[in-house]
């Protein structure tokens, strides 16, 4: 019975991956429109995934996190970015390179 009293109480990915959405394209604006050189670049959300924790032992498991693919375009140019968010507030980050540049 606590199993599925707990399971009734997590919260579903769409609301975990909306709460992150902001955050995600916040962060991939700052990096883009730094790397363009461009600082009225737009950014549109490609796809968003909700991905469990990389680690999960007996005794520790990971955080889970959102992952979204975010392009950004101004100035004749535009990128795509892989931006993580770790679920829980932690803050977003850009999770490649800067080979992706197509111009």
């Amino acid at each position: 019975v606590a199993v599925l009293t707990l399971a009734g109480c997590a919260t579903p990915p769409a609301q975990v991956l909306a709460g992150m959405e902001p955050q995600a394209i916040e962060t991939a604006l700052q990096r883009g429109r730094f790397d363009l050189q461009c600082p009225n670049a737009q950014a549109t959300v490609l796809s968003q995934e909700l991905r469990p924790p990389v680690v999960e032992t007996i005794r520790f498991s990971g955080v889970p996190h959102g992952m979204f693919t975010i392009g950004v375009s101004g100035c004749g140019k535009q990128m795509t970015f892989q931006i993580a968010c770790p679920e829980g507030g932690y803050g977003c980050f850009s999770a490649d390179g800067l080979e992706n540049v197509r111009r």
